[in-house]
């Protein structure tokens, strides 16, 4: 089956309608919503799609899970905003939930929540098959994309001014927004990992003033370099073909499904395969999750059997896989196994 994203607005309509009805998940009697919904990001969007789609032809008499597009940060504003039917039952995440992200969760009574790893994924740079053949670090990449590298503001234009080894093309970049998960993640591990390398005074301040640590180390530029392309990965594919000197970053699984129209760009030598990401050896390997609230496990039908499903399905040669997917390791893919059979519940002190 496919089509199972619908429009924010189509969510909401279907929410106000079962506002009315007997909540059973947060504490009434009977059940007030038969289909599962979930949000968050765009990178573990199919993934979860394509269980949704299993959860489906399993049991055709199940109505379709609606899946949300929202970026992760938006996701989990949505998943922490309550219990019940009006709120989602998943949040999508292409990394893991913030103390603070927690913190809101609990306020509006949302506490015990699993937190199920589902697999790995990379923050993949892509240009289209005729571009420049890019070779970037992480360097080049936080003096080109930072708005202050050094504490100056960022006057580069070309690739060449921020390192005399690279071509003298526009730098052109197009990516995901600030509420995305896979933005978190560039800002964590390409351009801090760039700031602290070439600046000998930003890791100390990771400690000592970590708002002045962030605006140095973290803020994108917004002159146009870097370009808010949303939530929809596959524009970014689009662009890079009528725009061949610009670069894209996205998650590894768009890259492997349009590996005919577009090439990785190796970082720090490394290219961004299935290989290099499994063994941690590319420098832009991360974790994606799922978010379930247990207080919802039972309300709404086949969320249970929707975990299961993914526990069966994220395996080195399973479908999720040739999706794009990059299988976790063994220990933790049995961690999270054990999370979906036992119920465990996130403990909020291990994060951050």
């Amino acid at each position: 089956m496919t089509g199972i994203l619908v429009q924010r607005f189509v969510l909401l309509g279907l929410m106000g309608a079962l506002a009315a009805c007997v909540d059973q998940a947060n504490g009434g009697g009977a059940g007030s919503r038969d289909q599962i919904t979930a949000v968050g990001s765009s990178t573990v969007y199919p993934f979860t799609t394509m269980i949704a789609e299993q959860l489906v032809a399993n049991d055709p008499d199940a109505k379709a899970p609606v899946i949300e597009s929202t970026g992760t940060g938006a996701g989990m504003k949505l998943f922490c905003a309550g219990i019940g039917a009006a709120h989602p039952d998943i949040e999508d995440a292409s990394r893991r939930m913030k103390a603070s992200e927690y913190k809101s969760c609990a306020a509006n009574g949302v506490h015990d929540v699993m937190e199920i790893q589902v697999g790995i994924d990379g923050i993949a740079f892509a240009e289209a098959k005729n571009g420049p053949k890019m070779q970037l670090t992480p360097t080049d990449l936080y003096k080109a994309l930072a708005a202050s590298p050094g504490g100056k503001t960022n006057t580069a234009r070309v690739w060449r001014d921020v390192n005399p080894a690279l071509p003298a093309v526009p730098i052109q970049v197009y990516g995901p927004p600030a509420t995305s998960g896979t933005r978190d993640a560039l800002a964590e591990l390409i351009l801090t990992k760039g700031c602290e390398a070439s600046d000998p005074t930003a890791k100390p301040l990771a400690t000592s003033d970590p708002d002045a640590h962030k605006a140095l180390c973290t803020r994108v530029r917004e002159d146009g370099v870097y370009v808010d392309a949303g939530e929809n990965d596959n524009l970014i594919v689009q662009k890079l073909q009528s725009n061949p000197n610009a670069i894209g970053v996205f998650g590894y699984s768009y890259l492997e499904e349009n590996k005919d129209d577009v090439n990785g760009v190796s970082i720090s030598g490394v290219a961004p395969t299935y290989a290099t990401i499994a063994d941690n050896a590319y420098p832009g390997s991360r974790p994606l999750y799922i978010y379930v609230k247990k207080a919802h496990l039972t309300a709404i039908p086949g969320l249970r059997n929707l975990l299961k499903l993914y526990a069966a399905n994220w395996g080195m040669t399973g479908p999720l896989v040739k999706r794009g997917l990059i299988a976790a390791p063994t220990a933790i893919q049995a961690r999270s196994a054990a999370i979906i059979a036992n119920e465990t519940v996130l403990d909020p002190a291990v994060l951050k």
